[in-house]
């Protein structure tokens, strides 16, 4: 049974950084990682996609091992992994659903089709089955935000 995921907030000023680093990527596909507690995301990790593909995207490995690990000593939770879909919609592909390995976790799809104005989706995706999500934005605040950000440390930036 899948865990009740319908509970997910992110900022907007994350939804608004996840989205810039989908922009920043194309024509190819972005990749990262969303952290937080009780619910509500706390953390972005930008992650450099080494396929190098508009179809799909891989991390390296020690860099995700090295962002699973901070997680974990900050005392977070794995709330979703990111990535865009340049040229298609918001929805995963076959691909997306075979190499969900989270459960516990959200897919958040970014598309580009109409790069003014870009569409995001959550999904939850377990042994095959995909289930859309509603995802919270809470309102920008910026000054709270902007701290959380400075505070990490250069090695935290994984891109």
């Amino acid at each position: 049974m899948l865990k009740d995921l319908s509970n997910l907030t992110i900022p907007e000023v994350f939804l608004d950084k996840i989205i810039e680093h989908a922009r920043r990527e194309y024509p190819l596909e972005c990749c990262g990682i969303l952290a937080g507690k009780k619910g509500k995301i706390i953390r972005v990790y930008s992650l450099e996609n080494i396929e190098k593909s508009p179809f799909s995207y891989r991390v390296e490995p020690e860099k995700q091992f090295r962002v699973f690990r901070a997680i974990e000593e900050d005392g977070l939770e794995l709330s979703a992994i990111y990535h865009s879909h340049p040229y298609s919609p918001p929805y995963p592909s076959q691909r997306d659903i075979d190499l969900a390995f989270y459960p516990d976790s959200l897919i958040l799809i970014i598309s580009l089709m109409n790069q003014q104005v870009p569409e995001v989706c959550a999904f939850q995706i377990e042994e095959g089955k995909n289930e859309k999500r509603a995802i919270k934005i809470s309102a920008k605040e910026q000054t709270k935000f902007k701290k959380d950000l400075s505070r990490q440390s250069p090695k935290e930036n994984f891109e």
